[in-house]
């Protein structure tokens, strides 16, 4: 199995992984063009290790590898629920988990002593490089602490992470790179460490060293890129916070910088994807830390299935070449391409009818069938366990009954999956530009109500809402491992829900 490495920088890499990771518990395959899934390897670049962002999407990935450690992908089984497996132990050599690059000196330290500014001074002598590092950078910047990530500041973030080719973590990772794999960039061009964060880790791949095991198939490597521009705002630090150094006011003038540098200077991404929006959501105002906790956007969705469609394009049209002149991987001239992201209609409560039509059917059905999977866990999964008050003959058959529903995989894993997917969904429907295509507190008897903008079919004399729901559990036939089962009854069952009995959805 061919791996995607996927490089998230900053919190917006972290969020972005993580719709990454909604899409694909939910069904979406992040394939090659012959419909081979790749193995997913995160691999995050922050200072801010203790971002709430951050934690949040680890815990996730976590949750959902653990599901799927449970399952059996082959041609007898039919459930395309958590399909790509994530690999969270690269970084580690294969020991623990771990999918963040570290960055050292940053911890309790402030800028000023990291470049080792006090050392430039010499009594009796000019001072050069003092003078020079004191012109470069402001004395807010100077006395800037990192731990948090770079606040805004590319400046900074260009000098410290210039480190993260020497780390052992980037060693192992390239030691792990075989032919065939892949390599995608997140990171946002508004702030301070995916700004800076992404035209070092591109050109570092493209320059590796020849001492680095693995080094000249990442420099061929194909590399696609997402960079997000702008897409919300920040409020302003309180009246008696002198130490702040965020400003969104400053976010277009920065990004209209950066492009102007990724125009002239960015050349080594095979696809590079710009996504962005011009309706802003404001968050409160945090520099980092557990405080950093976002609510997801619709953006990071969009950046997600950036990385889904590169995935999809044929080797043929990804070429790179060694450049004899320096020894660095280029794609052909001419052969880089840009995309961006549009909606159907402009509207500030997206649905699925808003969505282009290759965009709509990539998502709208594997995302309905498991939001219809965590709502029947949330509200009916009690009462037709085995026995429960309406017991089914599903789960009668297969023992699933409070023993099952206290294990370990279910009570954690599965739930914290659940519990994670529906929070998400409800983040991005509380967005200035909301994307919220259900409505997921309707009560039992309109469940099938819940897509928007999608008439549900009449059964005038047929079983209705979990009644149906329950029927079309009871018809399916699966082997394998009790989780298995739960999971692939689940799939098949909501997939011919969403295709058949309710919508027509493909």
């Amino acid at each position: 199995m061919s791996k995607l490495y996927v490089f998230g920088i900053g919190g917006t890499g972290s969020r972005v992984l993580k719709s990454l990771t909604m899409l694909m518990a939910a069904g979406v395959k992040v394939q090659n063009a012959a419909g081979q899934c790749y193995e997913i390897v995160p691999i995050v670049i922050d200072p801010d290790h203790a971002a709430a962002d951050l934690t949040r999407t680890v815990k996730l990935m976590r949750d959902y590898k653990k599901v799927r450690s449970k399952l059996t992908f082959n041609n007898a089984s039919k459930n395309a629920f958590f399909s790509n497996e994530i690999n969270l132990t690269v970084l580690s050599g294969n020991e623990t988990e771990n999918i963040t690059m570290s960055l050292q000196d940053t911890l309790n330290t402030n800028f000023k002593t990291y470049i080792g500014l006090p050392l430039m001074r010499d009594e009796g002598r000019e001072n050069a490089n003092y003078a020079l590092a004191s012109m470069l950078f402001s004395a807010k910047n100077l006395g800037s602490t990192m731990d948090v990530g770079f606040k805004g500041n590319p400046n900074i973030g260009s000098v410290v992470l210039n480190q993260f080719s020497n780390s052992q973590e980037f060693i192992k990772f390239a030691a792990s790179f075989n032919q065939g794999d892949r390599i995608f960039i997140i990171s946002s061009i508004f702030g301070g460490t995916g700004a800076s964060g992404f035209p070092l880790l591109l050109k570092n791949l493209r320059a590796i060293s020849d001492e680095i095991n693995g080094n000249r198939l990442i420099k061929v490597a194909p590399i696609g890129a997402v960079s997000v521009l702008p897409y919300f705002k920040v409020e302003p630090a309180a009246a008696d916070d002198k130490k702040s150094q965020i400003d969104s006011s400053t976010f277009i003038s920065k990004t209209k910088a950066a492009l102007s540098y990724y125009d002239k200077n960015m050349n080594e991404a095979n696809v590079l994807y710009y996504v962005g929006d011009n309706v802003f959501d404001h968050y409160n105002h945090s520099e980092g830390g557990a405080e950093q906790r976002n609510n997801a956007h619709f953006i990071e969705l969009i950046s997600a299935l950036a990385i889904v469609d590169f995935a999809q394009i044929q080797d043929e049209l990804l070429i790179t070449n060694i450049d004899p002149n320096n020894n660095n991987g280029v794609p052909d001239f001419g052969s880089i391409k840009y995309k961006e992201f549009g909606i159907r209609d402009e509207t500030n409560e997206i649905i699925f009818s808003n969505l282009d039509t290759s965009t709509r059917e990539l998502i709208e059905k594997p995302m309905t069938q498991f939001v219809l999977f965590c709502k029947y866990l949330n509200e009916h999964i009690h009462d037709s366990k085995k026995g429960g008050r309406n017991q089914q003959t599903y789960a009668i058959d297969n023992n699933f009954d409070d023993l099952f529903l206290r294990s370990v995989f279910y009570q954690s894993y599965l739930n914290g999956v659940k519990t994670a997917y529906l929070e998400w969904l409800e983040e991005m429907g509380d967005n200035k530009r909301a994307f919220k295509p259900y409505e997921l507190k309707l009560t039992e008897k309109k469940l099938f109500e819940l897509v928007k903008g999608e008439k549900p079919r009449e059964n005038i004399f047929g079983a209705k809402n979990y009644a149906l729901f329950d029927s079309a559990l009871n018809k399916q036939k699966t082997t394998g491992e009790k989780e298995q089962k739960f999971i692939e009854m689940f799939y098949n069952a909501t997939e011919k829900l969403v295709t058949k009995e309710k919508f027509n959805m493909r």
